[in-house]
């Protein structure tokens, strides 16, 4: 989690910070070969040097970016939950308990769809 740190102290609110921090440390134990990165200003994972999922925080949400592909991939998941999202990142309201099942599911549908993939980015 150090690496992560100056990213967590700059969060004002220490509700909001728990909440990332406790996301945080979820992916890591729950996806320990994910290597844990800070780039462009936000924590994110990667797997064989390819980009699996990042995340940001903006005034009232965290902000999930696991690509175009995986937004794509669950939006019907999205609506169903009734998740606000855009064509690059889904909203996770900072009042509402983090969907821990979807986060799985998109990691993973990122981690097969680009096992092969040898870039960056999609």
């Amino acid at each position: 989690m150090e690496l992560y740190q100056d990213f967590l102290n700059k969060m004002p609110q220490a509700e909001q910070r728990q909440h990332v921090e406790e996301l945080l440390n979820w992916v890591m134990t729950e996806f320990p070969n994910l290597k844990a990165e800070y780039k462009w200003n936000q924590p994110m994972f990667t797997d064989h040097g390819t980009y699996i999922i990042g995340f940001s925080v903006a005034k009232h949400h965290l902000a999930v970016a696991p690509e175009v592909a995986g937004i794509n991939q669950f939006k019907d998941e999205f609506d169903k939950r009734g998740l606000s999202y855009t064509q690059n990142l889904v909203r996770l309201p900072f009042d509402q308990a983090i969907p821990y099942d979807l986060l799985k599911e998109m990691i993973a549908f990122n981690q097969h769809d680009k096992a092969d993939h040898q870039k960056f980015w999609r």
